[in-house]
C-alpha cells in the first residue's frame, strides 16, 4: 500500500522555546507513522519581538525586563523539564536579538535544499539558541550553522551580504501570519489547525485519521 502524503506547515520564530518543543513532540508523532506516512514539513516565519536590535541583549535580562523576575523565577524550572522529558538541555545564556537573519536562512534553505534541508537548519537553530547558548543574530553562529545542516555556507554567506536577499518574501509571510494568536501553529495538509506545543497524542490522533482515508 502507497504510503500518504501529509504536509505540515509550521509558524515559528527561532528564538520560541516551545517552537522548538512543538518540533520535537510533531516528530514523535510522525515517527509512529513512519511505515504509513510521508511527512514534508516546511517552516514559516514569526517574529515575537520585530523591534529587537540585531546587536543582542542579555537573554535573561531581556527575559526578566519582559515578564518579570518573579515570573521568569517561575518559568525556568518548568522550560528546564519540559526540554530534558525530551531529551534538551535548556539554557537561558547568551543573548537574544532581532531573528530576521535567521528567517532570511530559513527561507532560502527551503528555495535552494528543500523541505529536509530547511528543517536540518531549524533544527540547528534552535539548539544554537536554547542549548548551546549561542546567538542567532550573529553571522558567524548563522554560517556554523548552515555548514552543520550540511548546506551551502558560502552561499548563505553572500544571502547575508545583500540585505535585499528573501527579506520581503519573508516579510509577505509574516503578514499573512498575523492573524496567528501565538506559535508554534501548525497547519496540516491545509485545514487541520493546531496551536501551541501539542502533545504527540494530538499529532497522532489526526495522523490517524488522515492515514485511514
Amino acid at each position: 500500500m502507497a504510503k500518504k502524503a501529509i504536509n505540515v506547515e509550521v509558524v515559528s520564530d527561532t528564538v520560541c522555546p516551545w517552537c522548538f518543543v512543538g518540533k520535537r513532540r510533531l516528530e514523535l508523532a510522525m515517527s509512529k507513522f513512519a511505515d504509513r506516512a510521508d511527512f514534508k514539513v516546511t517552516w514559516r516565519p514569526y517574529q515575537l519581538a520585530p523591534e529587537a536590535p540585531k546587536a543582542g541583549l542579555n537573554k535573561l535580562q531581556y527575559y526578566n525586563d519582559k515578564f518579570g523576575p518573579a515570573r521568569v523565577a517561575q518559568m525556568m524550572p518548568m522550560m528546564t523539564k519540559v526540554y530534558a522529558d525530551l531529551g534538551l538541555s535548556y539554557s537561558t545564556g547568551g543573548l537574544t536579538g532581532n531573528t530576521l537573519d535567521s528567517h532570511r536562512l530559513i527561507a532560502w534553505a527551503e528555495d535552494k535544499f528543500g523541505a529536509a534541508g530547511q528543517n536540518r537548519l531549524v533544527e540547528e537553530f534552535f539548539l544554537d539558541y536554547f542549548t548551546r547558548e549561542k546567538y542567532i543574530g550573529d553571522r558567524e553562529v548563522l554560517l556554523a550553522a548552515v555548514s552543520r545542516a550540511g548546506l551551502d555556507a558560502a552561499a548563505a554567506a553572500a544571502v547575508l551580504d545583500d540585505p535585499g536577499a528573501y527579506t520581503e518574501q519573508v516579510k509577505q509571510q509574516i503578514a499573512r501570519a498575523r492573524g496567528v494568536g501565538g506559535v508554534p501553529f501548525f497547519t496540516v495538509e491545509g485545514r487541520f489547525k493546531l496551536s501551541g506545543a501539542q502533545e504527540p497524542e494530538v499529532f497522532e490522533e489526526l495522523f490517524e485519521q488522515l492515514c485511514s482515508k
